[in-house]
């Protein structure tokens, strides 16, 4: 099955040599979102709230532009095992996010029944 690259110029751009997402075997990786703002090209005012808020904001564009929702994202597994819990979860930082950003955020969403 051939990748099928997804853009939308409701989201950033790329910032290196990657695509807003990609669609292979009935599945939408996202990038990672930072939060930029895609008419400025710049990271948002504010703290980690108005970050993460730009950043589901991006997220959400990309799994439009392919074809897919936030109903679409890969959790089920996760919600069956721990049901109405919401744990703490971790990422690990390997070096600073690009432009000084306090969050990235990536999403997989399965769009094969579409």
């Amino acid at each position: 099955m051939p990748l099928k690259q997804i853009s939308t110029d409701k989201a950033p751009s790329a910032i290196g040599p990657y695509s807003q997402g990609i669609i292979a075997n009935g599945f939408l990786y996202t990038a990672g979102q930072i939060p930029l703002d895609p008419v400025a090209g710049k990271i948002v005012d504010g703290g980690i709230v108005e970050q993460t808020d730009r950043v589901m904001e991006n997220l959400q564009e990309v799994l439009r532009a392919g074809g897919a929702s936030w109903s679409d994202v890969v959790n089920e597994i996760y919600g069956k095992w721990l049901g109405d819990a919401r744990p703490a979860r971790s990422t690990v930082q390997v070096r600073g996010l690009p432009r000084g950003a306090l969050v990235e955020i990536d999403a997989i969403a399965v769009i094969a029944s579409k």
